[in-house]
């Protein structure tokens, strides 16, 4: 049975921040991730996972200056003090939060950029960040996030970020699966899961187009890929990363088969 992970920066946002994870609790999340959570104490997020018998599975590392455009500091050549401070700050929050894995963002080659060297400056960023990391049993992880949403990103595609993972070789480094960024980019999901599955420390699901409720309201078919997950023996999180249609809670009704609400 997939275990499902509410992403609290993007669902129940009718209410504050902090008061999410009471609702994810009461819906019947037994885990959350989150994209950044460095604007609040990480004191109080504690708290009120521990209040709420939950786990905080995933979060990212800084995107940088994400108004900007910014998606990510590992890859970018003149950043790394930057990179290298702010992840210092991502695994004093992992630690606390007892999070075992960080998603680090690699950010986007301006089209003018010379990959080649941005692509050097993420492998060494990366064997660093792994280094510190370990020491404190976190893994970390590389998503591909598709062309379409984040032109530019180092990572477009899931061969990308294989590449890079067999070019580092390092046993705390693997692949986050996005179902909607790689039906974005390549489709083949069912077989790319089943090609990749080693590999595989994360899954997110959403729908396209429009990165809504993973229903049968859109072309991904979450009714087969869903129990693939399971037979595959996948038995880490499923982190629900979608924007919903309209209210949350009245777009939860394809998760109901693996929640249990609280009553």
């Amino acid at each position: 049975m997939p275990k499902l992970a509410a992403n609290l920066s993007m669902l129940f946002t009718e209410v504050e921040f902090l008061e999410r994870f009471a609702v994810a609790r009461r819906q019947g999340f037994r885990g959350v991730e989150m994209l950044f959570p460095y604007d609040f104490d990480k004191t109080e997020i504690a708290r009120r996972l521990a209040s709420e018998d939950l786990e905080l599975v995933l979060f990212n590392t800084s995107p940088g200056d994400f108004q900007a455009g910014e998606r990510g500091l590992a890859a970018l050549p003149g950043r790394e003090p930057e990179f290298r401070q702010k992840f210092e700050a991502s695994l004093d929050y992992a630690r606390t939060l007892a999070c075992r894995r960080v998603h680090v963002m690699a950010g986007v080659v301006p089209a003018s950029g010379d990959r080649r060297q941005y692509h050097r400056c993420f492998l060494a960023n990366l064997r660093w960040a792994a280094s510190l990391a370990k020491a404190h049993n976190v893994i970390l992880l590389l998503e591909p996030l598709n062309s379409r949403d984040v032109p530019g990103y180092l990572i477009p595609t899931v061969a990308a970020a294989v590449s890079i993972l067999d070019e580092l070789s390092l046993d705390n480094v693997y692949l986050q699966f996005d179902a909607y960024h790689t039906q974005m980019n390549q489709g083949y999901l069912a077989g790319t899961l089943r090609d990749h599955r080693g590999i595989i420390r994360h899954i997110q699901i959403s729908g396209v187009p429009g990165r809504h409720e993973p229903d049968d309201r859109q072309e991904i078919n979450y009714s087969y890929l869903l129990p693939l997950i399971d037979e595959l023996g996948y038995d880490g999180w499923v982190g629900c990363e979608y924007r919903p249609r309209s209210d949350t809670l009245s777009g939860l009704g394809w998760a109901k088969p693996w929640l249990a609400p609280q009553r």
